[in-house]
């Protein structure tokens, strides 16, 4: 008899040049055999004559999604990306706890790539207070990590590992500060309450890394729902996106994508170094 995949939902925007977002999410899903659904809560892309980025969906039109997704076929593990607004993070917050889906992993996107504002300031509140709360893991990058931290600097590995320490006092039962915009190796901190573990993977000298952590936080998500421990869940995610950006590339001459089949067609994985510290 057939073993179906998982079943995982991406809720966050859709990114039309398909780099980053729900298109990322469910490459990555695909990639890693878990069946993949999407909840848009905003279409992003830029309009030639009003110049305007984010078109934000309904309350009503995330919530007729999210309910046709479920009777449809149900789900294991849910990631959150970009929210937008206080507005959106309460309705998500709601739905993901009435269905009292076990697997949560929020990416508490902020911050684009290009340093463009994902997300407003009253909503960073019930990101704090409604949904952080709930997960299984958060993953934010060192700009959202300050953000959430008051504005706190962080420019070093002890600082990534203080801030996931801090982090963990909003409520999330583990916290990865994603360590990708330091200097040097690319080192990312996981707590999970007890004890702090470093993940290291060579830095990749490239610009097409558009959709990296989008990237990292759905393969973490496939990977937790398919019953990995959680430090396995990362390592082999990471392992994942490094590959994946090694052999980013582009189309044009804007910043380009991660290549989510780089595993697979490759049939090569880069080796993560993690160390566990107590």
């Amino acid at each position: 008899m057939m073993e179906f995949p998982v079943r995982v939902i991406t809720i966050a925007g859709s990114a039309a040049g398909g780099s980053a977002g729900i298109q990322a999410d469910l490459k990555t899903f695909e990639e890693l055999d878990a069946y993949g659904m999407s909840i848009i809560t905003a279409i992003v892309g830029r309009h030639p004559e009003t110049n305007k980025n984010v078109h934000l969906q309904s309350i009503e039109a995330i919530e007729a999604q999210f309910a046709t997704a479920m009777k449809q076929v149900g789900a294991d593990g849910v990631k959150t990306g970009m929210l937008f607004s206080k507005e959106v993070i309460e309705v998500v917050a709601r739905l993901i706890q009435e269905k009292e889906i076990k697997t949560i992993v929020v990416d508490p996107v902020m911050i684009g790539k290009m340093n463009s504002k994902l997300l407003k300031a009253d909503a960073i509140e019930a990101l704090i207070h409604q949904l952080i709360p709930m997960a299984t893991i958060i993953t934010p990058n060192v700009p959202e990590a300050s953000i959430l931290l008051g504005g706190r600097e962080l420019n070093t590995v002890d600082d990534l590992k203080q801030a996931a320490v801090d982090l963990h006092q909003l409520g999330a039962k583990n916290v990865l500060v994603k360590g990708g915009r330091l200097k040097g190796p690319a080192v990312d901190v996981l707590y999970d309450g007890t004890a702090l573990t470093t993940f290291t993977a060579p830095r990749i000298n490239t610009v097409n890394t558009s959709g990296a952590g989008c990237t990292y936080s759905a393969a973490i998500t496939a990977n937790l729902t398919k019953g990995q421990a959680v430090a396995d869940a990362v390592g082999k995610a990471k392992s994942f996106v490094t590959t994946a950006i090694e052999h980013g590339f582009s189309y044009t001459d804007i910043v380009g994508p991660t290549y989510h089949a780089a595993s697979r067609k490759f049939g090569e994985a880069h080796s993560i170094k993690i160390e566990t510290l107590t």
